[in-house]
């Protein structure tokens, strides 16, 4: 069974080299997995913008793989949907083919989340009983394994909120713990492929401010797509259409409209949006100075300017989005940019905490 060679400094050149080989082979798979989450994260946007969430009334996690199959079967499930507020509130009259054209997109978005259960677990099996995984990963790799189902549970958690009395979308609250738990889970993936890739060689002494800098661009970033969320589950970029300024001001006049004061952050279209607003350019800054000082803490250029590239890409479609009124293919590309420039902040990070990495070749 191969073992990690730097538990077994003696190992042969060939175990060494099968280690290495094992190792890569894992984390192709691991980013494969994690570029499907990120395709399901811009799915679920383009389900949320569209109206599309609300379609399938029924949770069926092996039935529902199939598509309806007969006539009798598209009448069954658009009677169920014409009995929620979402269809005779927004969607009263339009009809088999208006109901047909939403539904297949979240059928997609389910669809593509039981592959990636299938993508993850069947290799996993074939790795474990091979020898290919490491045996401190399995603990690891078993456990998102179950994070992953948790999250189809939450997902359903999540739509089964829209179907309330007088309710045309889901709660915000439940989306954004959908999103969190989206993100949680691609970043932990990505972190395993990192680490696999680049394994720490030697514990060399590392300077604390990179550290610290790199640590406050994924906090920020993280704060940023939860305010996100909040913005995209109360609806809030439909209103404040300007940029910078709200309504005339620097901070709307109804900011603290809300009563207690805390329910503003999560429930008050002007604050969701200007916190969110102003995330967003902390952000910005942040991550405009950790790639501009990326070369002088040992970053490659290329990574640096990819991280630059990044955030800039991310706020532009950010201020796209707004100024335009949430159009569907902007809104969507926004929500893939803050996967990408999450992506870009989990490499730097890994880089500048695992020291000197060394690349398997």
């Amino acid at each position: 069974m191969p073992f990690d060679v730097h538990e077994f400094p003696g190992a042969s050149r060939m175990d060494r080299a099968s280690g290495r080989n094992n190792r890569r082979i894992v984390a192709v798979w691991l980013f494969v997995v994690a570029a499907m989450i990120m395709v399901m994260i811009v799915l679920g946007g383009a389900t949320r913008l569209t109206g599309s969430g609300l379609s399938i009334m029924e949770w069926a996690p092996l039935m529902g793989a199939l598509p309806p199959m007969s006539d009798a079967e598209w009448h069954r499930l658009f009677a169920l949907y014409q009995k929620i507020p979402q269809y005779s509130l927004i969607n009263d009259g339009f009809g088999l083919d208006g109901f047909k054209r939403i539904f297949w997109l979240e059928w997609t978005h389910r669809l593509w989340g039981r592959l990636i259960g299938a993508v993850f677990l069947l290799p996993l099996i074939w790795f474990a009983a091979t020898g290919r995984i490491e045996r401190r990963m399995m603990p690891r790799l078993a456990l998102l394994f179950v994070l992953g189902g948790l999250q189809g549970a939450v997902g359903w958690f999540m739509v089964a909120s829209g179907f309330e009395p007088d309710s045309t979308a889901v709660s915000p609250y439940r989306l954004v713990i959908h999103l969190a738990l989206a993100l949680l889970l691609y970043a932990a993936i990505v972190w395993s492929a990192l680490s696999l890739l680049h394994p720490v060689t030697r514990r060399l002494p590392k300077p604390l401010a990179p550290r610290v800098l790199a640590w406050a661009c994924l906090g920020l970033v993280a704060l940023t797509i939860v305010a996100g969320g909040f913005v995209a589950g109360l609806h809030a970029g439909l209103t404040y259409n300007t940029f910078p300024l709200m309504d005339g001001q620097l901070v709307p006049s109804g900011y603290s409209a809300l009563h207690p004061l805390l329910r503003n952050l999560t429930e008050n279209i002007a604050a969701v949006q200007f916190d969110h607003r102003l995330l967003a350019t902390v952000t910005l800054v942040t991550v405009t100075a950790m790639g501009s000082l990326g070369p002088y803490f040992g970053l490659s250029k290329p990574l640096s300017a990819c991280l630059l590239a990044a955030v800039a890409c991310q706020y532009i479609l950010g201020v796209a989005t707004l100024l335009f009124v949430v159009p569907v293919p902007v809104a969507t590309a926004h929500q893939a940019g803050a996967v990408i420039l999450l992506t870009a902040v989990l490499a730097v990070l890994h880089r500048l905490t695992h020291g000197q990495p060394r690349i398997l070749a």
